[in-house]
């Protein structure tokens, strides 16, 4: 309501107007504050996450987009502030990587991240083959939660099954 007569005041005075101007970009503000908030109200979307980027179907493109992919989300980590550090790279056989695991640390990375879980697919002229042809490449990408180790965890004895076997037969395969 005082936003709305300082509306109407504004149009007629500049000290009114900017007055306006600070209070609505401090209002944008707390609202886009909130609204982050709200997005990220899930049991781990505040903490931290485990990354992993592995090559799909279509060989080399494939390992190919599975660099690029990695490459993105670790300069797109880098120019939001958040920390990564890279666990695992296992390179492909001629370019890119088959597989490789990084952590994201940072306000909200996991609840950000996961929505980038799923099988993601390039289309492109292969710069691998000869012909220049059309190839469809895809890549997973894995998101999990970074969790602590003091993490309690309860197992019911009625849900384990524990079943013991013998072999038998000649050749000293007598085994528990």
């Amino acid at each position: 309501a005082d936003l709305a007569e300082l509306a109407e005041m504004a149009a007629e005075d500049e000290e009114m107007a900017a007055e306006l101007s600070a209070q609505l970009g401090s209002i944008e503000q707390r609202l886009a504050e909130l609204e982050e908030a709200r997005l990220f109200s899930g049991t781990y979307d505040a903490g931290d996450a485990v990354v992993t980027v592995h090559a799909g179907a279509g060989g080399t493109d494939s390992q190919d987009w599975a660099e690029i992919l990695l490459r993105m989300y670790l300069r797109w980590a880098e120019a939001r502030g958040l920390k990564t550090q890279i666990l695992e790279a296992t390179p492909g056989e001629e370019a890119g990587l088959k597989s490789a695991t990084f952590t994201l640390v940072g306000p909200n990375s996991y609840g950000i991240m996961q929505a980038e879980k799923g099988v993601h697919r390039l289309v492109r002229l292969s710069p691998f083959d000869s012909a220049h042809r059309r190839h469809t490449s895809f890549a997973q990408v894995e998101v999990s939660p970074l969790v602590d180790e003091d993490v309690g965890v309860e197992i019911d004895e009625s849900d384990l099954r524990i079943d013991t076997y013998r072999s038998q037969g000649a050749g000293g395969q007598h085994v528990n």
